[in-house]
């Protein structure tokens, strides 16, 4: 009896990772789960939140944005036919919602530390944030000039992290394989082209 119990208590993602183990929460969740669906907010809302950020929304906005897009999945839960793709809608509908916010005006957007780390400084530390300014605003001119597809690729991979590299290639339609060496040209790319308007 106490076995059957501890076994009935048991959820099904326990014990699952990346898309599996959301896939499961999901299917629970559809069935009325909510300590399910709080482990999708809980796990995937930083991914939310770095796709709002890097389409150009300040703070106050990406927030407004991540409820958006948790009251939106709440709504059509059921019609979401392929759990396995939650990752992957999630970043869709975060884009899509975080252009039409961004329309009303855009913020500033943070550079990540993996973006600038690839750029090593030789700042004096004094002068450091002073100088970080204009570092920053070098960087983001050489990184509009990638193409698109590097663009959305290096904010998609940088931002929402290597465990969903394989939601990243459902939402830009890429051979999961191809994301790292993909990312890693346009990273070097983005090297070079920093150095050069840096003229360095």
């Amino acid at each position: 009896m106490t076995e059957v119990q501890t076994a009935s208590m048991v959820k099904p993602w326990e014990g699952l990772e990346g898309r599996d183990r959301h896939a499961a929460c999901m299917i629970a969740a559809q069935a009325g789960d909510r300590s399910a669906f709080d482990v999708l907010v809980a796990e995937l809302s930083p991914l939310v939140w770095h796709v709002a950020r890097s389409g150009g929304l300040d703070r106050t906005s990406a927030e407004d944005v991540v409820q958006t897009v948790w009251l939106a999945l709440v709504r059509h839960i059921n019609r979401l036919s392929e759990p396995r793709a939650l990752a992957g809608w999630l970043i869709t509908t975060t884009r899509r919602e975080a252009s039409r916010v961004q329309q009303r005006g855009s913020g500033q957007v943070e550079l990540s530390s993996e973006i600038t780390e690839q750029l090593p400084t030789t700042d004096p530390s004094p002068e450091h944030e002073v100088l970080r300014g204009e570092r920053d605003r070098q960087l983001w001119a050489a990184f509009h000039q990638l193409t698109q597809r590097c663009q959305e690729l290096l904010r998609l991979t940088v931002l929402a992290g290597r465990a969903e590299y394989r939601a990243v290639a459902e939402a830009l339609h890429m051979p999961h394989g191809s994301i790292g060496p993909t990312r890693g040209r346009c990273l070097n790319t983005l090297r070079t082209l920093y150095h050069g308007d840096s003229g360095s």
